[in-house]
């Protein structure tokens, strides 16, 4: 199934092709009018240039008319072989269809909502035939019913005729066209990003890059830069200040020679408060007692660090390098 780009924006127009595989672009009048171009002549070159096919319409009130005016389009640089020239269907429109056919340019007669209207598109030999399947949708339509005889009618008679799914509203309609077997689809740029997106495809992303991460970064790699220590001589006071100083909720305590006492956090914190009110408050850090910190080489992985975290059920680590703190890493540190 050809995959098209429907769009007259030129900042969509360059991030859909990014892509590398998308067969065309389709624009029409009525978006470049929204985009507020007025120089249609020079957008429909430099269009021509950004993109393998592009498709424009060829407008007339006769037969005679829409081939003189796709004439004079090609007549600005167009490359007849990437150039499809788009007609409404009409008696007139299908007749310009088989002129422009008989010359060998290629031909896209669209806003078909009948079946009739696709035969005689396809009994004119146009090379697309575009049914509106939102536009049909907004008006009660069964425009999926329509596709599908258009694509039956195809494979029947044996029309050198592509089915075209335009019109498209959400990606839904993509599945659509999918399951219809439709030759071709126009998507705008807002429904293409769609296609990809699938939340369980983003957990389990997501967490192949998080397992991948704790087996090739080193915990001292994943610290943010940030020494969070404090004297042991330092008063309850301003050690919640240096907590408030570094964003941490923890900083490490050292003795007077550069080792670890303990680890103050705010836990400790609230528990002292409780337990012996607002004068712990004039206390220093040496006063008070300390488990033994939990602590980390950083030359390891973060794979061990893990490892401690769900081991200890403590919300940091002391990280350390021969014995000394260089560091402090948080749980959260290793989903970054």
């Amino acid at each position: 199934m050809e995959l098209y780009l429907d769009s007259a924006n030129l900042k969509e127009i360059e991030e859909g092709f990014k892509l590398g595989f998308l067969n065309g672009l389709t624009t029409t009048p009525t978006f470049m009018q929204k985009e507020g171009i007025t120089d249609i002549d020079g957008t429909i070159v430099k269009l021509s240039k950004m993109v393998p096919v592009l498709q424009i319409e060829a407008l007339g009130n006769s037969a005679e008319e829409v081939l003189a005016e796709a004439e004079r389009q090609l007549a600005l640089g167009l490359d007849p072989k990437k150039t499809v020239f788009k007609i409404p269907v009409s008696l007139e429109g299908v007749r310009a269809c088989k002129l422009l056919r008989d010359k060998g340019y290629l031909v896209n007669v669209h806003l078909v909502y009948t079946l009739q209207q696709a035969y005689m598109a396809m009994q004119a030999g146009a090379s697309y035939v575009c049914p509106l399947v939102g536009r049909l949708q907004d008006q009660g339509h069964d425009a999926l019913a329509l596709v599908q005889q258009c694509i039956d009618a195809v494979d029947l008679y044996g029309y050198d005729t592509k089915i075209m799914f335009s019109s498209v509203r959400h990606a839904e309609h993509v599945r659509n066209a999918i399951n219809l077997g439709v030759h071709t689809i126009t998507v705008p740029l807002k429904v293409l990003k769609q296609l990809t997106e699938n939340n369980f495809t983003t957990l389990g992303t997501d967490q192949f890059i998080s397992d991948t991460r704790l087996m090739m970064v080193r915990v001292k790699e994943a610290i943010n830069g940030i020494n969070p220590i404090v004297a042991e001589d330092t008063s309850i006071t301003d050690a919640i200040i240096k907590m408030t100083e570094y964003n941490f909720g923890a900083v490490t305590v050292i003795k007077k020679d550069g080792t670890i006492k303990g680890v103050f956090t705010d836990g400790s914190l609230r528990k002292l408060l409780m337990d012996k009110g607002r004068d712990i408050l004039s206390k220093k850090l040496s006063d008070l007692e300390y488990r033994a910190a939990i602590t980390i080489e950083g030359n390891v992985l973060l794979n061990d660090a893990s490892g401690l975290f769900k081991k200890t059920q403590v919300d940091t680590i002391v990280v350390t390098e021969n014995g000394k703190p260089i560091g402090m890493l948080d749980i959260q540190d290793l989903k970054s």
